[in-house]
């Protein structure tokens, strides 16, 4: 009888392995927070990732007494070997006359030429910041005095942007007025972040910001936004980002809280995001953080939970892929950590 019983338990189990685990989608093989506990700052937040070469990734944030402070700089780490090494400071607010601005929203982003960016903004908030970027030739081991966007371009305003097959590069932008009105646009540069141009997204009746870009078969492209409304909006492009169809709501929600997507090398999608709706108070609805997988990119369904609590806030994700088809995820913890996790094939 116990016998029986055990060889029922066993088969249960791989049963559920095979489930959880089936080819064609990923399994978490590691969690980590990028750092443990410091003394550089006491609240953290919107990292971005980016692959550097094989098995080194770099991450980056903002960082500060809090968001908003003028305190507020730009941090980043290293994942080498498995292990993420100590913040650094990477850049600062402060201006030529002695005084400092808040930093925003960090970009990390490589360009097919070798240059690693890191686009920040820098202002008072966000509807009176500015552009500007670093870049580095090697890897992130120095770095370039910060360059001012030209005016009026603001870049990625908080996830990556792509590099297109002509060599530019596509920018999700948005910008928010003082009027509180949301708006969605794309921009473009060459592939040394000359020749900037603006190209408009209708954003019909959603306020939406923080574009995330998808990219499909036969050159389509694809941005999901964060809105007020509490869903996730899309809108498509069949000219390289230049004109985009009317905004339009998916069949997933978004308690206003920023997400980030990638398209895989196999021409799925993945998105990581808040499953949530909004509550009364900003934080509201960011307890809980998924990832779902798609084919193309309006059915999506659900393959992982980072994330699942009846309180606090696990947000502003960064999701990439590298070469090798591992991905790479970061978010928000509490505003008091960077959370990483990697997510492997499963063949």
């Amino acid at each position: 009888m116990m016998r029986s019983i055990l060889l029922l338990v066993l088969l249960f189990c791989c049963n559920t392995t095979q489930v959880i685990a089936q080819p064609g989608t990923f399994r978490i093989t590691q969690r980590s927070a990028v750092f443990d506990s410091t003394d550089l700052f006491v609240s953290c937040h919107a990292s971005t990732l980016v692959s550097l070469e094989k098995g080194v990734l770099m991450s980056a944030w903002f960082g500060g007494s809090a968001e908003g402070k003028n305190d507020v700089c730009i941090w980043g780490a290293f994942l080498q070997q498995g292990k993420w090494s100590r913040p650094q400071l990477l850049v600062t607010g402060k201006q030529a006359d002695g005084k400092q601005f808040p930093c925003w929203n960090p970009v990390l982003f490589k360009a097919r030429n070798g240059m690693l960016y890191l686009h920040y903004k820098v202002g008072p908030n966000p509807r009176e910041w500015w552009a500007l970027y670093i870049r580095s030739a090697d890897n992130g081991k120095s770095w370039s005095e910060p360059i001012r966007l030209p005016q009026g371009m603001l870049g990625p305003i908080r996830n990556k942007p792509i590099q297109l097959p002509s060599g530019e590069i596509l920018y999700p932008s948005s910008t928010e007025s003082l009027d509180g009105k949301w708006e969605v646009h794309m921009e473009i540069s060459g592939e040394s972040l000359t020749n900037w141009k603006a190209y408009a997204v209708p954003g019909d009746k959603y306020g939406v910001i923080q574009p995330t870009i998808l990219q499909h078969p036969q050159g389509k492209l694809q941005i999901l936004c964060r809105s007020r409304q509490n869903v996730i909006t899309e809108s498509w492009s069949e000219d390289g980002g230049k004109t985009w169809g009317a905004m339009q709501p998916i069949a997933l929600p978004n308690p206003n809280s920023g997400i980030d997507a990638v398209s895989l090398r196999d021409r799925r999608q993945l998105l990581v995001y808040n499953p949530l709706s909004a509550g009364k108070e900003w934080w509201e609805g960011r307890s809980v953080l998924k990832v779902a997988i798609s084919s193309d990119g309006r059915n999506w369904k659900e393959i992982c939970t980072l994330e699942d609590h009846t309180s606090g806030e696990y947000s502003y994700p960064a999701i990439i892929q590298d070469r090798d088809g591992v991905v790479h995820i970061s978010y928000t913890n509490q505003r008091k950590q960077i959370q990483y996790v990697r997510l492997d094939p499963v063949f």
